[in-house]
This record gives C-alpha cells, structure tokens and sequence, in this order.
C-alpha cells in the first residue's frame, strides 16, 4: 500500500503548478493532504476521478481560505472519519481518517506557532490530539498518521539547529514529539533512515529552496504493531507545486 502526503499551501494553485500530472504519475494508493485552502465546492472533482480517485474527501476550515485536509482513495474505505469531535480542533480542518481493513490512515495538520496566540493554540492542539490518538490506537491499532507535524524532531532534521526560540524548533515542541513516538509511533522516515538528512519545507525566502536551507516538518508516523510492515518511506524532493514537498511511506500489507 502506497501513502502519500502532502501540504500543498492550498490546492488549486497546487494544481495550477502540475499537481495532477505529478499525482498520477506517482500514484499512491491514498494521498493525504493538508492546507487545502478551499471547499470542496469550489474544486473540480473530476480533475482526480479521471485519474483513479474516486473516492476524496474534503474537510475544510470554517475560515475560507484557510488550512483544511483531505484525503483522496483509490479503493472506498470501510469508513471516513471528519475531524475528531473536539471543535477547537475540527473548527480548521485539521483532521480527516480513512479506515480500511487493515489499515487506517489519517491526514493531520498541525498548527503553526506564528505568534503567541497561535503558539498557545498549537500547545493546545498537541496535547489534546495527543491524548485523542492515545485512545484511538486501542481501538485501532493499526494507525499511520501522516501530515504537516510544524515540528523539527531532531538537529538532523533542521538545516540550522542552533536556531533558537523559534516556533517549529522549540525544546517543548521537539519533547512533545519525542513523547508522541514513545507512546507507540515509528518515524517512518528516521526508521529506514537513521543518518540521512532530508527537508520537506522550505522558507520562500532568501533563496531557501535553492540553498537546500530546509526543515523536516512532513512526517509519515506508524504505529508500532505496524512497524515490521514498512517497506519504503521517502521524501520526495523534486516536486515543487508548494513550499513543502510529498513525502511517500509504503507498507507491505
């Protein structure tokens, strides 16, 4: 089974960009993705039935034009899942889960920390999906969370890690993820890959991209009865319709 993910810093300029060409040519089994940036009714849907995605779902922010995940199916899950029942959360989007025999695969976005406020929502969010997830996994064990994390893990996966005070590297931030891990995740990523240092964001500043200045924010997470079942997890650094770029996990199912 193929996953992919991937923030597209809104879809329709992602499509303006190649999205569709670059989507059917990899042509992963479910795709999660996250700042959609749109409703459903003011896409195409038929831009992604005609490449095999019958099956998509969309579940946007209340703010138009802002945040929002979806995931789009190859084969119709046994169940979708909007959002997780806490509004503070599902008030943006920020949660959508495919459940399927064997497998449930969940597309999340993570808040930023722009600001105070933002930051103390963020905190906020960590914890209470943290312990939404905590419970989830006893019910299904079975469990890939894949998404926009804002959250650099290790100093590997930032291309500065003396950088301080900064939200998506912050010591509470990074210990948060640490947790999240030992409460029964595997990094897909760091997994297969314990001494490579790859991005999946780059700052559209200063010629970031260009420089390789990046970040590891996109992150595949599986739960650990599903850890022997990993087969490939990559980042897929050539494709470019976003300021992040698709990372793609593969599970021998």
């Amino acid at each position: 089974m193929k996953i992919a993910s991937y923030n597209v810093n809104g879809i329709r300029a992602a499509i303006n960009k190649g999205f569709i060409q670059w989507l059917e040519a990899t042509n992963p089994d479910v795709i999660c993705l996250q700042e959609i940036k749109a409703l459903e009714e003011q896409l195409d849907l038929n831009l992604f039935t005609e490449i095999g995605y019958e099956y998509n779902y969309w579940f946007s922010a209340q703010k138009k034009g802002y945040s929002g995940v979806a995931l789009l199916c190859k084969k119709e899950p046994n169940h979708i899942e909007f959002g997780t029942g806490i509004e503070s959360m599902d008030f943006e989007g920020r949660n959508i889960r495919a459940d399927y025999d064997n497998v449930s695969v969940m597309s999340m976005y993570l808040p930023s920390g722009t600001n105070n406020a933002r930051l103390e929502h963020k905190f906020e969010y960590m914890d209470m999906i943290h312990e939404y997830l905590n419970k989830l996994q006893k019910k299904l064990p079975n469990l890939v969370v894949c998404g926009d994390y804002n959250i650099c893990h290790e100093p590997i996966d930032i291309h500065n890690p003396k950088m301080k005070g900064v939200s998506g590297y912050l010591p509470e931030e990074r210990e948060w993820l640490g947790n999240f891990i030992d409460s029964g995740f595997v990094d897909s990523f760091r997994f297969l890959h314990p001494e490579k240092q790859e991005f999946s964001w780059w700052s559209y500043r200063a010629n970031a991209r260009a420089n390789n200045k990046g970040w590891r924010l996109d992150y595949a997470m599986v739960s650990k009865p599903l850890q022997e079942n990993i087969k490939r997890s990559v980042i897929l650094t050539e494709a470019v319709h976003s300021d992040h770029c698709p990372i793609l996990l593969e599970l021998d199912i």
